[in-house]
């Protein structure tokens, strides 16, 4: 039996309290009512389930943190802090990306965000 670390307690943690407010989400956008599918969620979600491999284990954990970074999860989603991770106000790189897709601006997807941020404005 491993332990868990606090990161993985944490996702976890959030995780079911986004099951237990009705904002967890199936793929398919349904809310997830079963809770024994919640916590499979939570584990995966955590790297902690024993049903991947440890490099999958650690992927998954890379991959939700890296989404809580971003502030893709339903919690953020509901506090509405998706742009609470820059300090300046600004736009992200997602917006500034759908501004130059708008555009038709060439080279836009290879396009970094300061290099977004400075594309000529038509």
């Amino acid at each position: 039996m491993n332990k868990q670390s606090p990161k993985q307690k944490e996702i976890v943690g959030r995780v079911m309290h986004e099951f237990k407010h009705g904002e967890l989400e199936k793929r398919d956008g349904e809310p997830v009512k079963n809770p024994k599918q919640a916590i499979a969620i939570a584990l995966r979600e955590a790297g902690a389930t024993n049903q991947e491999s440890p490099q999958k284990n650690k992927a998954n954990l890379r991959k939700t943190a890296r989404r809580e970074r971003q502030g893709k999860t339903a919690k953020a989603r509901a506090e509405g802090e998706t742009q609470r991770r820059s300090k300046e106000p600004g736009r992200s790189r997602e917006e500034l990306y759908a501004e130059a897709k708008r555009r038709n601006l060439p080279g836009r997807s290879t396009m970094s965000k300061p290099e977004l941020e400075r594309a000529p404005h038509a």
